[in-house]
């Protein structure tokens, strides 16, 4: 999720589309992401700890994270509280500022981590079209990088996010759609994803610790039969597919996704794959609000109390 202080509702919308489209307007008025962008930052105040780490303290395996395709959301950017996170459980960090054309650019990196890229031709112009933020030659090169043993973790937020990653998810047989995702809910409230509520499935990442993760509006995608799906959309949820990102009208094309993912796991030759369409809920930021500040993502302990015990098992599990 980037730039926005609400969430998605809209009750029985694919039934009663015209209605209730008029209901999410009016709600999408508490959004102004242009406005509030520059409100939006990482949260410099989040601190954890981990009592039994996974590695020794600057000892574990390297996390790479792009920073080469106009990311939103590096590791000394948006993506600081992650790094913190697992930087806490012994893992290093290491941000790439070159684009990926050579696989030695990977040589000392354990996981591969990008974060919804862009286009130049995007960068302030969040309008269709979305081009791919990718060289046809860096997608080989991932590609071969995974297979033959590489961890990868594919980050794809909402619109124009999830079109700047689509050729690259695509090559491993993902399919997003280029809107912005959002579950059947009560008003004002962020995306619940649970064992209680099916949208949560069991999975190497779920464990005995994690029966509920929270996302905060990104997208959704398709994924191969041979992914393990592990947040999925069931009936009632939807895609809104904007021409210009956060403008909705009452003619924005609106698509059931219900079988969709925001989550999966894929094992891909002799290495593996996390495929996600929501970034804020992997960090910690703040956002300053008409109300006070609103915290988003690992921060948010009463909206989101499971997602760093999530975070840690996917990690675990690429690593």
């Amino acid at each position: 999720m980037n730039f926005h202080v609400g969430f998605f509702y809209a009750p029985d919308f694919l039934s009663s589309r015209k209605k209730d489209m008029k209901r999410l307007l009016s709600l999408l008025l508490l959004l102004c992401p242009v406005l509030l962008c520059a409100q939006q930052r990482p949260d410099t105040t989040f601190a954890f700890s981990i009592n039994e780490p996974e590695h020794e303290i600057g000892e574990g395996p390297v996390i790479c994270i792009d920073a080469a395709h106009n990311n939103f959301h590096t590791a000394d950017g948006g993506f600081s509280p992650f790094a913190r996170v697992v930087k806490a459980d012994g893992y290093q960090v290491k941000g790439i500022t070159e684009k990926l054309t050579s696989e030695s650019i990977l040589a000392d990196c354990s996981v591969l981590m990008i974060i919804n890229p862009l286009h130049q031709t995007n960068l302030g112009n969040w309008v269709l079209p979305t081009p791919s933020a990718f060289l046809e030659e860096e997608i080989e090169i991932v590609n071969e990088w995974v297979r033959s043993g590489g961890a990868f973790f594919l980050i794809a937020d909402h619109m124009p996010f999830a079109g700047a990653a689509s050729d690259l998810g695509k090559s491993f047989g993902f399919e997003f759609r280029n809107g912005f995702a959002t579950v059947e809910k009560e008003q004002n409230q962020p995306d619940v994803f649970s064992i209680q509520n099916g949208r949560l499935k069991e999975s190497p990442i779920t464990g005995n610790n994690v029966t509920s993760v929270t996302s905060f509006t990104g997208s959704s995608f398709q994924y191969p039969e041979s992914a393990i799906p592990v947040m999925v959309f069931t009936e009632g949820d939807f895609s809104l597919d904007p021409q210009i990102a956060w403008q909705f009208e009452e003619n924005t094309k609106t698509v059931p996704i219900h079988g969709y993912a925001q989550g999966a796991l894929m094992n891909y030759g002799e290495g593996k794959l996390a495929v996600f369409g929501e970034a804020a809920m992997f960090t910690a930021q703040t956002i300053q609000t008409p109300n006070g500040t609103f915290n988003v993502g690992l921060n948010n302990k009463e909206m989101a109390p499971q997602n760093i015990s999530f975070l840690l098992n996917l990690i675990h599990w690429l690593d």
